[in-house]
């Protein structure tokens, strides 16, 4: 068993839905990408029935608060559960140096001595180069850079257990050195901050961000099997899966999934 599990679906400043972020699960192990803005994750773990207790491996993509702070909480929950028992094992902590390093910080400017204490011993902050590997819910990653033109941002590429490959491009335009990891994917996760019909309304791309017209022009032209589009704003929340499927597949005719928050999709 393979399912993506999406614990938020939006972008920075919702309020009706949670900032983007979400859980691979694995046979019996999660993988938590990025954590959202902040403790509201732990409400969204609990409401997916995960349990922190099962994740060993957490990748952060950059240093924005709606991805980074929400890993603060996760850090300090899990310490918490080690400190009493109820956590076995090593939490690993994937990212780029930068991105590591700012929630090592926070992290040790925020957090109880109890907490910290765990830091660099079973919580491990594991630094990542452009095209480092890495393995995560038994399944095998490269990390890549996304050349972001804002915060360094690391997307990643996950080989799934039925030979497939899923390909997270982080919550920015794509950028071109990462098509030897997206063309092809059979899985293409891509921000889409609203509808290019609504783009003098949201102002997309003055904040460099696309619109799910791109999202599928892109998909097409890397001839990927599956589309989810994410990262959107919350105003159209009643709409959005229905009018960004549509905009989407002006261009591209393949599967198009645009994702509820906690809405859970099979990989495989």
């Amino acid at each position: 068993m393979c399912e993506l599990i999406m614990l938020g679906t939006g972008n920075a400043a919702v309020t009706d839905c949670y900032n983007t972020c979400f859980v691979i699960r694995h046979e019996n192990q999660l993988f938590l990408v990025d954590a959202g803005g902040g403790n509201g994750v732990l409400k969204q773990l609990k409401n997916s029935h995960l349990s922190l207790h099962d994740i060993h491996d957490v990748f952060l993509t950059h240093t924005h608060t709606d991805h980074l702070f929400g890993c603060v909480w996760v850090v300090r929950m899990i310490a918490q559960a080690m400190n009493s028992g109820q956590y076995e094992g090593v939490l690993h902590v994937y990212g780029h140096g930068e991105a590591l390093s700012t929630l090592e910080l926070i992290c040790r400017h925020t957090l109880p001595g109890k907490v910290c204490a765990h830091l660099g011993v079973d919580i491990l902050f594991r630094e990542l180069e452009d095209g480092g590997d890495f393995v995560a819910a038994g399944l095998s990653g490269t990390a890549f850079d996304i050349g972001s033109t804002k915060a360094r941002q690391f997307g990643f590429a996950l080989s799934l257990p039925d030979g497939g490959r899923l390909v997270c491009l982080g919550d920015e335009p794509y950028n071109e050195r990462a098509e030897q990891y997206a063309k092809g994917a059979d899985w293409l996760l891509c921000e889409a901050f609203c509808l290019y019909g609504d783009r003098e309304r949201f102002k997309p791309y003055e904040k460099h961000h696309s619109t799910a017209l791109d999202a599928g022009r892109l998909a097409a032209g890397l001839n990927v099997r599956h589309l989810l589009l994410y990262h959107t704003e919350d105003k159209t929340l009643a709409t959005r899966r229905a009018t960004y499927s549509a905009e989407a597949a002006l261009h591209y005719s393949g599967n198009i999934h645009v994702p509820d928050d906690l809405d859970v999709i099979s990989l495989s």
